[in-house]
């Protein structure tokens, strides 16, 4: 039986959101806003990786992707509609139907479970690309957890992974701004001292047996209230990306 490192108190607090993931306004309003910069870099790092032409019709067919912590399916859905074939996991089992119905009313063929890594790893699955997005922070153990995703990739598989740094700046943009100021998350969603600075994380992911290939940024722009990606400044949240050689 494998070892989870779900926490209970993370699952419960998404728990508790998980009927507002498709409203643009909601609680998940961060993420409907980053997710436009987030798919840019997810779309650019598959495509390098395994050759394929992001101007085709489906350029992600033929691959398995894995879309772990996958909530109401913000990053699932696009990825089906670019032609991979899509398991959407997550340890919140509200998430679920949620994502599900949601899939349905637009036609996609989503695999939605309610899982964790460290299960699907013991069930021997296996992924060409894995989607691991804001999901680091908020488990128990975090290379045990990273460990799990890297059994989860095929040799020569791609994991995309993002979380948040741990600095002043991250405590007064991630948790005093976003959850107290601008009120766009419920007080509490976020656990400063669970955050990971870029370097702990590349260290995490080549302890678990990965590679580190690249890192970038996701910064945001208060006048033109918009989010992009930065080759430099990831003093809040930031993205990796690392291979299995």
């Amino acid at each position: 039986m494998s070892v989870s490192t779900i926490d209970p108190g993370e699952i419960a607090k998404f728990e508790a959101m998980a009927t507002e993931w498709w409203d643009p306004e909601g609680k998940f309003k961060p993420l409907h806003m980053l997710n436009p910069c987030r798919l840019d870099y997810i779309t650019r790092q598959i495509a390098a990786e395994f050759d394929r032409d992001l101007t085709g019709p489906q350029p992600f067919a033929g691959l398995r992707l894995l879309d772990i912590g996958c909530g109401g399916g913000l990053l699932s859905e696009p990825m089906a509609r670019l032609g991979a074939e899509v398991v959407g996991a997550d340890a919140a089992e509200r998430n679920i139907p949620v994502a599900r119905i949601h899939a349905e009313q637009e036609e996609l063929e989503i695999d939605y479970r309610h899982t964790s890594a460290e299960d699907l790893a013991a069930a021997g699955e296996k992924f060409d690309v894995l989607l691991n997005m804001e999901v680091v922070e908020h488990v128990a153990d975090p290379l045990a957890y990273l460990t799990a995703c890297q059994q989860l990739l095929k040799p020569g598989g791609l994991m995309i992974c993002s979380t948040i740094n741990r600095n002043p700046k991250s405590y007064v943009m991630a948790i005093i701004g976003a959850e107290y100021v601008m009120r766009w998350l419920p007080k509490g969603t976020h656990e400063w001292s669970k955050f990971i600075t870029p370097d702990e994380l590349y260290d995490l992911i080549a302890k678990a047996g990965l590679e580190p290939v690249d890192r970038k940024g996701f910064v945001f722009d208060k006048l033109r209230w918009s989010w992009s990606i930065s080759d430099k400044d990831l003093s809040v949240n930031y993205v990796t990306a690392s291979v299995k050689r």
